[in-house]
């Protein structure tokens, strides 16, 4: 009875911690493994010493292997095979010369400069090809970089992971059997790919058809049952070949995530919110089991080895394997500074230590020191400053450019030529054939379709565009299409014109999603305005001096409905005017005004105007040509 209770409070603490540190890392906007690293050693022996892994036993063996499963699933289902084409020859690399780039580097850093046998060496490096998408994924979710470089990163990470724990393996029989042919090796690495990448891919079309024909199944229901179908595959492959699971769950999840499921959504978010459970409660506990001593056992040569592996050998991967790429040397820079280590190399060097120690072998509480102090580097060094770097070299997601409109109407015609005459790429959806065609008639790039298809959307490039904009007449149904946006791309900007009300400001993307322009605008009045040339387009500049007054007669004109504030252009970037916006002294506001009065535009665009209508003058007003097809262009 003690010891069950002994085992249960030994979980509910890691529980207890590990989503704590989530908690933090959300609130502080910083890589959750920081603190799930230092909850674990604060609570460990070597800490308050409350918490006993190996109080745990072989259960912990299980829990590490179950819970790596399910996020190397959940990595495979949220690759983007499309954006993955995009990026496909340089991730091909990164997985194969890549792992092998890593392998010889850092085993040569491992024997020459941390002073370890060429066996131990060689199984160290074997356990840190591996990026891992526990470290990755949250990391990406937190600085939004360029989707390209995102979408490398994700990949390599998802896909290296089973590729490197299998090499570690093959490494590791070589060690224990000494006389391995590494012809053999080869073979066995070969094979436990082919057969989990088999098994995965019959498992993985077999869940896609069930779900998909079994509509008696509730949808809560169906996500258990992947969970089982993915721990049954899991455990299939590792009864075919010892290590083939890990691949079986990637490839498993990949071609589920490219069956175009219905719930895809909701079976997403329930594997998400496994994973960060695994990923919280396994972290907490390998490093609660962590000696600091044994780190500092070390030695300087194992920190450079660390160093060497981060500053040489990743930069050198990266420069090899994206030789022929499109990528930028921004980019490429990006990618030879992120490559955190995860929880994936910690499990695999906490079972390796243990195998070592079983079979007498020196090395494998060295191996797990080695491979902690890399993980603890790579993520307090690179994933603390990776949003800074991304900053840096100005490849933000935040920074993205382009927008992508729905509904054709002439103000969303209006606002697409303003970004296409800036150069930026646009894209227009609606479904009214008729708006289709008068905005292609002004060389716009129109889909004739409804945008709560995700492959309409994905068609219209949204998945790298800066802004996504719905401003159809309707707009309850402009809120649905901006959370869908959320949901499935995340693009940096999402606006819409909707009117307040409970629905919208409950949702859970409120914090996403932007009124559009400012209160409650009539866009069927507007739209009347301009087809009528009842309206002028004009830009102001903001200053220093008479920045209060300017923004009061601004918003004066905006709640008496005269005036729209379209575009904000901002060093040297235009934007959407987001209703909350807070203008700053430099800002160009790029506005559609109107006036019921016959002669005030005609005084606004140059005649002399009267007395009364001084204090109504918008400051340094510039006219600027309305395009259409009766008026010349910007």
């Amino acid at each position: 009875m003690e010891a069950s209770f002994e085992i249960t409070l030994q979980m509910v603490i890691a529980v207890i911690a590990g989503i704590s540190a989530q908690v933090i890392a959300e609130y502080l906007k910083l890589p959750s493994i920081v603190f799930l690293l230092l909850f674990g050693i604060l609570l460990g022996s070597d800490g308050m010493n409350v918490l006993h892994p190996q109080v745990l036993g072989a259960g912990l063996e299980v829990i590490v292997a179950l819970s790596t499963a399910v996020i190397l699933f959940e990595g495979g289902l949220n690759l983007e095979l499309r954006e993955l084409g995009k990026v496909s020859g340089s991730l091909r690399n990164l997985v194969t010369v890549g792992t092998l780039i890593t392998l010889l580097g850092g085993s040569m850093a491992a024997h020459w400069l941390g002073e370890f046998p060429w066996a131990i060496a060689f199984l160290y490096a074997s356990l840190v090809v591996v990026t891992g998408p526990t470290v990755i994924s949250p990391l990406l979710r937190t600085i939004k970089v360029d989707r390209q470089v995102g979408t490398l990163l994700e990949g390599e990470a998802v896909l290296i992971d089973p590729v490197g724990a299998i090499l570690a393996v093959v490494v590791l029989d070589t060690v224990l059997n000494g006389e391995t042919d590494p012809w053999m090796a080869i073979s066995g690495l070969t094979l436990r790919l082919g057969i989990g990448g088999s098994i995965g891919a019959a498992g993985g079309w077999c869940l896609a058809f069930m779900f998909k024909r079994a509509h008696f199944i509730s949808d809560e229901l169906k996500n258990l049952v992947v969970l089982a179908g993915l721990w049954g595959l899991f455990t299939l492959a590792q009864l075919s070949r010892s290590e083939s699971g890990l691949m079986a769950t990637v490839v498993a999840g990949v071609v589920l995530g490219s069956a175009s499921l219905p719930e895809e959504r909701l079976l997403r978010r329930f594997k998400g919110q496994l994973t960060i459970l695994g990923v919280s409660v396994l972290f907490i506990l390998l490093a609660a089991d962590l000696s600091i001593a044994s780190i500092f056992a070390l030695g300087w040569g194992s920190l450079f080895t660390v160093l060497v592996l981060m500053f040489v050998v990743r930069p050198l991967n990266i420069g090899i394997c994206t030789i022929n790429s499109d990528l930028n040397w921004r980019q490429k820079l990006f990618l030879s500074w992120v490559a955190p280590r995860g929880i994936v190399a910690a499990s695999v060097a906490s079972l390796f230590s243990i195998f070592l120690t079983e079979r007498g072998i020196n090395g494998g509480d060295s191996i797990k020191a080695l491979v902690f102090l890399t993980i603890i580097m790579t993520v307090a060094c690179q994933g603390l400053t990776a949003g800074w770097v991304a900053n840096w070299l100005q490849i933000s997601s935040t920074q993205a450019t382009g927008v992508v409109i729905v509904g054709c109407n002439p103000l969303s015609l209006l606002i697409a030529r303003l970004f296409q005459e800036r150069g930026e790429a646009v894209s227009m959806i609606d479904t009214d054939p008729v708006a289709c065609q008068q905005a292609q008639a002004q060389n716009l790039k129109v889909f004739s379709s409804s945008a709560l298809d995700t492959t309409v959307l994905e068609e219209a490039g949204l998945a790298s565009m800066g802004t996504f904009l719905a401003m159809t007449n309707n707009g309850e149904v402009n809120y649905v299409l901006a959370q869908r946006a959320v949901e499935e791309f995340q693009p940096p900007r999402v606006l819409a014109v909707f009117p307040r009300n409970p629905q919208a400001s409950t949702s859970i993307n409120r914090n996403r999603i932007d009124r559009a322009f400012g209160s409650d605008i009539p866009i069927k009045t507007w739209n009347e305005y301009i087809n009528s040339d009842r309206v002028k387009l004009g830009t102001t500049t903001l200053s220093e001096a008479g920045f209060a007054l300017q923004q009061a007669h601004l918003q004066a004109l905006i709640w008496a409905g005269e005036l729209v504030p379209l575009l904000l252009e901002r060093e040297d970037r235009l934007l959407v005017v987001p209703a909350t916006e807070q203008w700053q002294p430099g800002d160009r506001l790029i506005y559609l005004l109107h006036d019921p009065r016959p002669n005030l535009l005609k005084r606004l665009s140059g005649a002399t105007p009267a007395k009364r209508l001084a204090l109504e003058k918008l400051p340094e007003v510039e006219e600027i040509p309305l395009p259409s097809q009766n008026v010349s262009t910007i």
